[in-house]
């Protein structure tokens, strides 16, 4: 078993000093379990933010292991809690806190803000809508980043990352919805949620543009 210092020491020689310290003490709230929020769960805690919030009220489906992380042990189990086991298998040092709740709009206010980013990572065009908006317009200084667009086979290049105001940054390339008959394939929903990530790591360290 490692220590807590040969973590930190291990991710300060990655990313410098003044970031990491940054990262070691910033919360993020991740609102949605699945291909997005779980991948990128794992890549804000592989970067060493200090603490994350797990929320989603869903169960882990043989239908998830295509894009998800987690396998087959998981099956059945609440997604806040073997999402939370196997981020601690590679970063035992994380605070992670967890709801298993459906998110709507009673109560996404009081769920969320207290963040200041909150990152969107629901499945249904009108669950993203209703978090983005009630974000917007009720948590006030709360900056959410959301993911619109992933599904299929299509170019990787199509999936950027727009700001659309100084609170609100959505990934994906906006139109190919599983709606559609497009699957929901490992490769785009990860540059997705990799776009998302990287974003809410950039907005920790201060930078506001994409």
């Amino acid at each position: 078993m490692i220590t807590f210092e040969e973590y930190e020491n291990a991710l300060k020689q990655r990313h410098g000093e003044r970031i990491h310290n940054i990262l070691s003490h910033s919360s993020v709230a991740i609102a949605g379990l699945g291909g997005l929020g779980s991948n990128i769960a794992m890549y804000l805690a592989r970067a060493g933010v200090g603490h994350l919030h797990l929320v989603d009220f869903d169960k882990v489906d043989i239908t998830n292991l295509n894009r998800q992380q987690y396998d087959i042990a998981d099956l059945g189990t609440l997604k806040t809690d073997a999402l939370t086991k196997n981020i601690k298998r590679f970063n035992p040092f994380i605070e992670i806190t967890s709801q298993c709740v459906k998110v709507n709009e009673d109560n996404a206010a009081e769920i969320f803000g207290g963040y200041k980013i909150v990152c969107e990572a629901f499945d249904k065009a009108e669950n993203k809508a209703m978090l983005v908006n009630s974000i917007l317009s009720e948590c006030g200084d709360t900056k959410i980043v959301s993911g619109s667009g992933m599904a299929g086979f299509g170019s990787s290049n199509t999936i950027i990352t727009r700001k659309i105001n100084d609170r609100f940054y959505l990934c994906g390339d906006t139109k190919s919805d599983m709606n559609d008959g497009l699957a929901l394939a490992a490769p785009r929903v990860a540059i997705c949620a990799a776009h998302e990530a990287n974003m809410i790591l950039r907005l920790l360290i201060g930078e506001k543009e994409v």
